[in-house]
């Protein structure tokens, strides 16, 4: 279920997407509480309905967390690692974790809100980690702005689900 890439120091999941929505602070299990809420009764709050409740890979690496849509492997969402606050089990499961980020753009922060029965422990740890790698490594590499590498990180992504596919493809056609 999870593939790992030794020269590109990432990793990857399958999980359940349950949404993604605006939060007041940057931190803390009352906001994941409060989040997953707020997805349990969309009708009192407009949150983003993109592909809530979908299947999506979620990519780990040194430069961010990249939400992709299962099948069609389409971005739906780039979190480079300095944008990330917080990370957590939600408190009433342990299947469900989330992660709050700011908006690279807008003063804003989103909760992000995963499913997984055997991986959402292992995410949150493996989160931490990076988010601690990524700080030794951007305080060494004289901190690259993140947001052009996490365009990088993406494009390298599908470039090798193309090559994937085009691979798939000549050998259908002989």
């Amino acid at each position: 279920m999870s593939d790992t890439s030794e020269d590109d120091n990432e990793i990857s999941f399958k999980l359940r997407f349950l949404g993604r929505v605006e939060v007041v602070r940057p931190d803390g299990l009352a906001i994941l509480s409060e989040a997953a809420q707020l997805l349990e009764t969309p009708e009192q709050y407009s949150s983003e309905k993109v592909a809530k409740k979908s299947k999506v890979h979620l990519f780990l690496s040194l430069s961010g967390i990249d939400v992709l849509e299962s099948k069609t492997k389409f971005p739906l969402y780039t979190c480079p690692l300095s944008t990330v606050s917080f990370c957590a089990l939600l408190p009433s499961s342990r299947k469900v974790f989330g992660f709050v980020a700011r908006h690279p753009a807008a003063d804003v922060h989103h909760c992000y809100l995963f499913q997984s029965k055997k991986f959402s422990p292992v995410l949150v740890s493996l989160i931490g980690d990076a988010f601690q790698a990524s700080k030794k490594e951007e305080s060494t590499r004289g901190g690259r702005d993140l947001i052009v590498e996490a365009l990088r990180h993406k494009n390298k992504i599908l470039q090798r689900e193309n090559s994937e596919l085009k691979r798939r493809l000549t050998g259908h056609n002989d």
